[in-house]
């Protein structure tokens, strides 16, 4: 555990910092990030020693009040930062809250005008999602030789744009090993191999919530059946909770509170009823 200042003065514990994950690649270590956007999925993801968390930009202060050990990066694409002084203005509300770190997918002027800032900031490069029709669908970037050189080009000019790290999706995994030796970015593999500082994937993926797990992830726990058994439970409980009103039998003797025989005397001698 590192003691640290946040962005707002306030001496914190966390994990890793921003120089920990700089320095993975000569280390020879490596990290392991997850998605989370509640105060129950930080908590989750701190007690199972998770290094790194990402979450919008919007549910810092909730995964914060989860974990305050968690190195907490906030994606700012969302949430209509549309203009680089909106950009700019969400970034700081961010790190405010408790976020460490930012990620943006947007052009190399937002990562500069963070970077000139003092924020730290992550790109993100490879596949990109919310280009996909641009890639003709979802799919691996970097899949021919000069689909991968124009990537490398990418890779280059972000780190000359001054982002830390990037998020790398959808990589070719021997493309992505001849990146990672090259950047001296921090790298953060999403379905991009092992050959990365910080292996990243999402919490659903992870705990089996979503109904179809993707090539890149595997499901270490099955929390769709238990969901599926809470909800089946549920009902059944609710049933029997309306069978038990039509009948009569509930609430029964036990389940009501009681006033001693001479208080009940006495109101009801105040309502006059004769």
């Amino acid at each position: 555990m590192t003691r640290i200042l946040d962005f707002n003065g306030q001496d914190a514990d966390r994990t890793v910092t921003v120089a920990a994950i700089a320095a993975l690649k000569a280390s020879g270590r490596r990290f392991a990030q997850v998605t989370a956007g509640t105060e129950e999925e930080s908590i989750a993801a701190e007690t199972a020693g998770i290094e790194m968390a990402v979450c919008l930009a919007g549910a810092v202060a909730d995964v914060r009040r989860g974990s305050s050990r968690l190195f907490v990066t906030a994606a700012i694409d969302f949430g209509g930062a549309v203009t680089l002084d909106d950009l700019l203005a969400t970034a700081f509300r961010a790190l405010q809250e408790g976020a460490d770190a930012v990620i943006t997918a947007r052009r190399l002027d937002a990562v500069r005008l963070l970077a000139a800032e003092g924020v730290p900031v992550m790109g993100h490069l490879g596949f990109v999602p919310k280009r996909s029709s641009q890639y003709g669908g979802v799919r691996a970037v970097g899949n021919s030789a000069a689909e991968a050189s124009d990537l490398w080009r990418q890779f280059q000019e972000l780190e000359a744009a001054g982002a830390f790290a990037v998020e790398c999706e959808l990589i070719p995994a021997a493309v992505m090993t001849e990146i990672h030796r090259r950047t001296g970015m921090a790298t953060i593999s999403l379905g991009s191999g092992p050959d990365a500082d910080v292996i990243f994937l999402f919490s659903n993926d992870v705990c089996g919530e979503s109904p179809r797990t993707p090539r890149h992830a595997r499901a270490y726990g099955n929390v769709a059946a238990l969901q599926r058994q809470i909800a089946v439970e549920r009902v059944r409980a609710l049933t029997a909770f309306r069978a038990d009103v039509l009948s009569g039998s509930f609430p029964n003797g036990g389940e009501v509170s009681r006033i001693a025989p001479d208080e009940l005397a006495v109101f009801r001698a105040s309502l006059g009823d004769g």
